[in-house]
């Protein structure tokens, strides 16, 4: 289960109000791999910003097509704009995710939806490869949804790049529901051909 897809933003934006009907097999799957979650320290920021915007620059590529110089300036710009103040930011919640034994696997970004009031948005959340395939991100999600629940948020929501089938089979198993689906085509029409080319 690749989880480390949901990074800053993506084209499918998902939401949830606490599970409901599958609740309680959730629970009980989260409770066999469970994870817990700590603030990260200053040295593991550095690293985990470097990568992430890195990374997300990627997805931004893959998913929309711009040049990958582009691409990077964008996640640069996103990630100073959304936190300003570095891991001193207030609001926002940059943990690292830990397994049973407190060995740190991934990582977890949370803060206020920029738009929703009393939303939580998970801006991203990465589980390392070798932890991967062993229900982590389904225990860390699950961590997500209570600290947001103790910070006083009602709902949590993320989005996923449309590519990435395997994290929205987790989040739909989770009873996160798609509330909006952003759509792109890249427009390579010849003008000429259809007679709209700029005069001169």
């Amino acid at each position: 289960m690749s989880v480390n897809a949901h990074r800053m933003g993506g084209p499918v934006s998902v939401i949830s109000n606490r599970p409901s009907s599958a609740e309680a097999q959730h629970a009980a799957r989260a409770h066999r791999c469970p994870s817990t979650l700590r603030r990260m320290t200053s040295r593991e920021f550095l690293v985990w910003r470097a990568d992430l915007i890195r990374y997300y620059a990627a997805d931004i590529s893959h998913a929309t097509g711009p040049l990958p110089e582009a691409a990077l300036e964008a996640s640069q710009r996103q990630f100073t704009e959304l936190l300003p103040n570095d891991l001193e930011t207030e609001d926002h919640w940059l943990m690292k995710v830990l397994d049973s034994t407190g060995l740190a696997i991934g990582t977890l970004w949370i803060g206020p939806h920029t738009e929703l009031p009393g939303v939580a948005y998970v801006y991203q959340i990465n589980i390392d490869r070798s932890a991967r395939g062993r229900g982590f991100g389904r225990a860390a999600m699950t961590a997500a949804e209570h600290l947001a629940s103790e910070i006083g948020f009602t709902e949590l929501s993320l989005n996923v790049f449309g590519f990435n089938e395997r994290a929205r089979r987790l989040y739909e198993s989770m009873d996160y529901r798609v509330v909006a689906v952003q759509m792109t085509k890249a427009l390579t029409l010849d003008p000429v051909a259809f007679g709209i080319a700029a005069r001169a």
